[in-house]
């Protein structure tokens, strides 16, 4: 059984073993390949650092934070196939067939594959995986040679050159240490690449959504000027009746004008949003988008505590964050074996001439050689105490980095949650009470305006608020969309609607 093998199973239990393996697909680095070292508290119980009271943890401790917070599934997979941290009922399955052009997935699936910025954390994360490969590996040896202008005269003949070979061997240990921790770096940066896969895959949704909201307003906007042409017409034909005014009409005509002045803002805002969005899609900023038709979306049955759970397990930045303070676990350990000292060998081949009379006390033109070792000396104990301090500042540094991204992701998704739920009783509100209200109030004024009892403002006031309401249910729309994308984006994992929808 190998070494990494070994120290797997040493630091894993069985369940997190397929995900780590997983998570590796580009291969464990062949310096990973060293068990736990020896806990170094000895060091900082002898050698406090400031303001920092608790102990190291001990390095035989997991040597990750979990198995699903390292694998993260990737978006054309289904993240049902995991059932260790998210129930399957509450996972969104993945589509059967490829996504049709035009589409949302069709879009995400442009982003992932070509999006720049994840193409530059696929290089950064095969430049981790490189150097987790070699900086376990011995220094190159060093060749040197020797000619000498004028030879030095010896008994046995004339010096005319030398040759040396050394080769130098750190405290191998540290190198062992070095290279767990190039491991878990590498690790890390898998989980940074996912923290931003997820985040354009967001915002990309996010345009989608707002871009959806910017068609339906057109649509209402347009059938309020609609509307209005209608009662202009009508008041038209109230004058030629000698029971209306011109300034009905008039006020009629620029009641039309208005909303043509907010189709041009929001056909603005459409053209900015695909734009975007193709930015998002890493495609040309012209390709056109179509506006979604439909937006099926609902409140979830979710809880705060279910997203906290799942966010905790699944976050990609907070596994990212745990692997960052392993590696720095091992970053102490490195510091602490920097104590110890390194050894060069060297070999010699001395060149003699053979330009000597022959003796019975030395064996004239004879070749000399010598084989010697060097070692360094630790002595400034000062230096190292600093150097180990260093560390353990930093690993502590990284444990409360994890505490604060938890607390950051736990505001978060309270904050997002309750504007989804604010988002959905708003526009059931619209939907079901307001909207509903406000055209029985128009239709009645409209009938009314046709009798001659009611005003013409009065119309106009009506259409002006059923079309702020309509507005208003649209964003309500957006708003719950949006919220729900960022929560997904949180939790580092995309979520059913409900166990039903899955």
């Amino acid at each position: 059984m190998s070494a990494t093998v070994r120290f797997i199973r040493h630091h894993l239990p069985l369940q997190s073993l397929r995900t780590l393996l997983v998570c590796g697909a580009v291969g464990l680095a062949p310096g990973c390949q060293s068990g736990p070292p020896a806990p170094v508290a000895s060091h900082a119980t002898r050698r406090p650092v400031a303001d920092v009271a608790e102990p190291l943890p001990p390095m035989n401790a997991r040597a990750v934070p979990s198995a699903d917070a390292i694998r993260q599934v990737q978006h054309e997979e289904s993240p049902a196939a995991d059932s260790e941290a998210v129930p399957a009922d509450h996972v969104a399955a993945a589509s059967p067939t490829p996504p049709g052009p035009g589409t949302l997935l069709q879009l995400e699936w442009s982003a992932v594959s070509s999006h720049p910025q994840l193409r530059r954390l696929q290089h950064e994360v095969a430049a981790a995986w490189a150097k987790a490969r070699y900086v376990d590996e011995l220094p190159d040896p060093t060749l040197s040679a020797n000619i000498f202008g004028h030879p030095i005269e010896t008994a046995a003949g004339s010096q005319r050159a030398n040759l040396s070979v050394m080769q130098m061997i750190p405290w191998l240990g540290r190198l062992e240490a070095q290279a767990q921790q190039a491991c878990f770096e590498a690790f890390a940066a898998q989980q940074k690449y996912e923290a931003e896969r997820l985040r354009i895959i967001a915002d990309l949704r996010v345009r989608w959504y707002r871009l959806y909201v910017l068609g339906r307003q057109i649509e209402v906007t347009e059938a309020n000027q609609q509307l209005f042409r209608s009662l202009t017409d009508l008041a038209t034909l109230r004058i030629r009746q000698n029971v209306g005014t011109v300034g009905d009409v008039e006020r009629g005509a620029l009641e039309i004008s208005r909303l043509e002045e907010q189709l041009v803002t929001l056909r603005q805002q459409v053209e900015s949003t695909r734009a975007e969005i193709n930015r998002l899609a890493a495609r040309p900023a012209d390709t056109p988008v179509p506006i979604p038709e439909s937006l099926e979306i609902e409140l979830p049955d979710w809880s705060h505590p279910m997203l906290r759970q799942i966010a905790w397990e699944r976050q990609p930045a907070i596994a990212s964050a745990h692997l960052m303070a392993n590696a720095s676990r091992w970053g102490v350990e490195v510091a602490r074996l920097k104590r110890r000292p390194d050894v060069t060998f060297n070999a010699s081949w001395f060149v003699i001439d053979d330009n000597r009379p022959t003796s019975r006390i030395v064996n004239v033109g004879e070749d000399a050689w010598s084989l010697g070792a060097q070692v360094t000396i630790p002595l400034w104990r000062n230096k190292y105490d600093a150097i180990e301090d260093e560390a353990t500042s930093k690993h502590f540094a990284s444990h409360r980095a994890v505490e604060d991204l938890q607390q950051q992701f736990d505001a978060l998704l309270r904050d997002l949650w309750e504007q989804a739920k604010a988002a959905d009783a708003t526009a059931r509100l619209y939907q079901d009470t307001i909207i509903p209200q406000a055209r029985q109030t128009l239709a009645a004024d409209q009938q009314s305006f046709s009798d001659g009892t009611v005003e013409f403002d009065r119309v106009i006031d009506d259409i002006r608020n059923l079309l702020t309401l309509e507005l208003g249910y649209h964003q309500a729309i957006g708003r719950l969309a949006t919220a729900l994308a960022r929560i997904r984006q949180a939790v580092g994992v995309d979520l059913a609607m409900s166990p039903e929808s899955s």
